[in-house]
């Protein structure tokens, strides 16, 4: 039994996500999340056991028939939060053919008419405000990365801190010229915890939440001087090691300065169980990064590679809004410390920054108003 049958008898819409090796179901009223090899579900803020974790053989990922039916058929059984799912049965002896449903991961969404089977879930009273990523951008949050005892990553004459902090008060003026409403994490030279910074982004009502870095390298010399340019990440699973390593040295000052449960990666059960809230701010948090790489087209710091990444920045795990972080240059090459270092470099970004949260804003603002609002 594929999916398409699973789809047609269960009104669910199929998606597949290569990255995070995930599908999500949805049907009119809920959304459930699987992902390969994690013998968990997701069905809206729940989570329950699976029989067999979902595999992929040949291209397809296989659910095991019996997860199907319970989640489906037996709607009661599913919303078993995870520490009472002791007696969802458990096997580690194979499952055949016969037993598992078929879910194919070339289709990127399939629908199918109602079914009387699929699972109900008391309704969810609306919020009497509109969420950040679907109101009005108003409240802009800056975070200049590290600070204090965190220097940051180091270069031959500056310090990551002391670049970030200065971009950061120059943007806010630039932002504030706009009529944003603009907060900053820290507007000196001090030490703030990365999950404090996205808990303070939340405790503003934040609408767009930007942390600014400098890219850094350990290499020789020379291959320093090569490696250079702007690049801006949104909170994703990485799809190379490169951006891996990224986010491993940007987390591993929770761990440095003994934050509580630090660490400087994401289990996948982690990425899995964040994918709910990620899909609700994905589409604006790419939103602006495009803007941000039409502003910084053609600037004196040049694009590293395609100019977007994605990882698990501990600092954006927290943030509910859109977020990016934005990795200004390499304070690692010696020509993009020297620009970052002065005052016009300085202005220079801090005014691109502007720009594109301006024209974010303006999208924002277009698409509400084809929606009525």
């Amino acid at each position: 039994m594929n999916i398409e049958d699973v789809a047609k008898a269960h009104n669910a819409v199929f998606h597949w996500y290569p990255v995070q090796k995930s599908v999500m179901l949805t049907t009119v009223k809920d959304t459930i999340r699987f992902a390969e090899g994690i013998a968990f579900a997701t069905w809206g803020k729940q989570s329950f056991e699976l029989s067999q974790a979902p595999m992929m053989k040949d291209g397809i990922i296989w659910i095991a028939d019996a997860d199907v039916q319970k989640i489906f058929a037996k709607p009661a059984a599913v919303a078993t939060p995870t520490s009472s799912a002791a007696t969802a049965p458990k096997t580690s002896a194979p499952v055949s053919s016969s037993s598992i449903a078929a879910v194919s991961s070339s289709s990127s969404a399939v629908s199918a008419p109602a079914s009387s089977t699929a699972p109900v879930v008391s309704p969810v009273a609306a919020p009497k405000n509109e969420t950040a990523g679907t109101r009005e951008v108003k409240t802009i949050v800056i975070d200049p990365g590290h600070g204090g005892k965190d220097s940051g990553a180091l270069g031959k004459k500056a310090q990551e801190k002391d670049i970030v902090l200065a971009v950061a008060k120059l943007l806010k003026k630039e932002l504030e010229k706009e009529g944003f409403n603009v907060k900053l994490t820290r507007d000196k030279d001090v030490f703030i915890e990365l999950g404090q910074r996205a808990n303070l982004a939340n405790k503003w009502d934040g609408d767009l939440f930007l942390s600014l870095h400098c890219n850094a390298i350990d290499a020789t010399p020379e291959r320093k001087k090569q490696v250079q340019g702007y690049h801006f990440y949104v909170l994703r699973a990485p799809e190379s090691e490169e951006d891996r390593a990224i986010a491993r040295r940007e987390n591993k000052v929770a761990a440095l300065y003994g934050e509580k449960n630090a660490k400087e990666e994401l289990t996948p059960i982690e990425w899995f169980k964040l994918e709910a809230r990620l899909e609700k701010y994905k589409q604006n948090s790419y939103m602006i990064t495009e803007q941000l790489l039409n502003s910084f087209n053609g600037g004196h710091i040049r694009k590293l590679s395609g100019g977007v990444g994605g990882a698990g920045f501990m600092v954006l795990v927290g943030a509910m809004m859109p977020a990016v972080l934005i990795e200004l240059g390499f304070i690692s090459n010696p020509e993009d410390e020297e620009y970052m270092m002065t005052a016009k470099g300085q202005q220079d970004l801090a005014e691109r920054v502007s720009k594109a949260v301006a024209r974010y804003k303006e999208a924002v603002h277009s698409y509400r108003e084809t929606l009525g609002r």
